[in-house]
């Protein structure tokens, strides 16, 4: 089966790099540290059996301060590739004997991850027989087929006669019922569905059950009784109801398994944020669960077998992307053997102030956009001057730089505080042109040039 997706085999390097360019500013070096890494694993696909098993993917470390986009250049590539990605903390592990989860429920995390893309996959491909199929169910349920009947004299020709004139005027009848159904003439009439509900224990494990649990729940599904429970709602709604009852009926659970681990385990992507919180300071205490998170991750990192519901996941072929902050310990201060499974290291940089204007301004979702968007659901029409845009740069900046570094999430803050005032009032102003220039972002933020005003901005 191929396991890469269509949208992998078509992106280079430089195309992966320009879509990110779209969302994130600045941090090139990163964008095509990973936009190699993913290319090398379509490469890969094209080798030969032996070479193709031998060529391992090169994961990645970004080393870097909060809000400098290294989850956001990890979560777009994942949705650019439609690649099989979870994004976990490395602190929400321990080592095994301590409360917390283990290292090797993320593997199964990614696995339902790849279930869940694989499911909307096939289900596309079914959508017309389930169309079709629900289309005959609301027909059935509209024009009840007729029922046999048997009459007691001998008069076995006058019955068939009787039969045959039924069933053409059902058949005319039904197919009237068609044509009203297809043009949504019959969407308000009122139909009784027999639903199938399934009754569900309530689970109650320990952090580090995971497992344990999904494995007795499948138990219990098979087990326990079904009951049904009949339901009257519109044509409209049943139809909405059918098809996800039929396209269920027409999904092979096996197959879609079998294809959700292949995929997983050839082109899955696990980024591991504040791995840097793992790292011990000394050898007491909770430091001692930190060293042991590390030599959990290994294995995994390095490849091994897990065993999830849906069978076993090899990670020989999963690309792992960490990253953290390290700010009080150093990348060096890893153990030797997890340094050795990050390859590739990559610095990102602090934002300047000119990326702050080009975060404002040039990514297709920039908060600009999104406020403008946001404030012409109330009738207003939003527009940001140039000198508005630089204002808000040099306030991002400035308190980043006298207060706590968090990058472009400060942006939020800001822009929060910006237009509190007009957020609120909107629904009761009248439709509205409203400039925001450097006079309006002076009004309402210059308190927080004032540095005992500051911590009231630290998130």
């Amino acid at each position: 089966m191929e396991t890469m997706t269509a949208n992998q085999a078509d992106l280079t390097p430089r195309q992966i790099v320009s879509e990110l360019d779209r969302y994130i500013i600045g941090q090139a070096e990163a964008k095509r540290s990973i936009a190699i890494a993913v290319r090398n694993r379509w490469r890969r696909q094209q080798l030969g059996g032996d070479m193709r098993e031998e060529v391992a993917p090169k994961n990645i470390l970004m080393v870097g301060p909060t809000g400098v986009g290294k989850t956001e250049i990890a979560r777009r590539l994942a949705r650019l590739t439609g690649a099989p990605f979870i994004k976990v903390e490395a602190t929400k592990y321990t080592e095994v004997g301590y409360y917390g989860r283990d290292v090797e429920s993320m593997v199964r995390e990614l696995v339902e991850n790849a279930i869940g893309l694989v499911r909307e996959r096939e289900r596309k491909s079914v959508e017309a027989e389930a169309r079709h199929r629900v289309e005959e169910r609301l027909l059935d349920l509209l024009v009840p087929r007729p029922v046999d009947f048997v009459v007691e004299d001998d008069d076995d020709h006058q019955d068939d006669e009787d039969s045959d004139a039924a069933a053409k005027q059902y058949k005319r009848t039904r197919e009237r019922m068609r044509l009203m159904l297809v043009t949504g003439e019959l969407d308000q009439r009122k139909v009784e569905l027999a639903l199938e509900q399934k009754a569900m224990p309530v689970m109650v494990g320990s952090l580090g059950m995971e497992q344990m649990d999904l494995d007795l729940q499948g138990m219990f599904e098979k087990i326990l009784p079904r009951t049904t429970a009949h339901r009257e709602m519109t044509v409209a709604a049943a139809r909405d109801v059918l098809f996800d009852q039929e396209c269920e009926a027409l999904l092979d659970p096996e197959k879609i398994n079998h294809a959700a681990i292949e995929l997983a385990e050839n082109v899955g992507i696990i980024f591991v944020d504040e791995l840097d919180k793992v790292v011990a300071s000394d050898s007491r205490g909770a430091d001692v669960s930190r060293q042991g998170v590390q030599r959990d991750l290994l294995p995994i990192i390095e490849g091994t077998t897990v065993q999830t519901r849906y069978g076993y996941v090899r990670t020989d072929h999963v690309l792992f992307v960490a990253a953290g902050a390290f700010h009080r310990a150093k990348p060096s201060e890893l153990m030797p053997e997890l340094q050795g499974r990050f390859p590739i290291r990559v610095e990102l940089n602090d934002l300047t102030q000119a990326d702050f204007v080009q975060i404002l301004t040039e990514p297709k979702n920039s908060l600009t956009r999104q406020y403008t968007a946001l404030m012409e659901t109330e009738d207003i029409k939003l527009s940001f001057t140039d000198d508005a845009i630089e204002s808000l740069a040099t306030y991002a900046f400035k308190v980043n730089q006298s207060t706590q570094n968090i990058g472009a999430r400060r942006l939020y803050t800001i822009m929060e505080r910006l237009l509190e005032e007009l957020s609120f009032d909107a629904p009761d102003m009248s439709s509205q042109h409203v400039k925001i220039d450097a006079a309006y972002v002076a009004q309402r933020l210059e308190e927080i040039s004032e540095d005992e005003e500051l911590s009231k901005f630290i998130l």
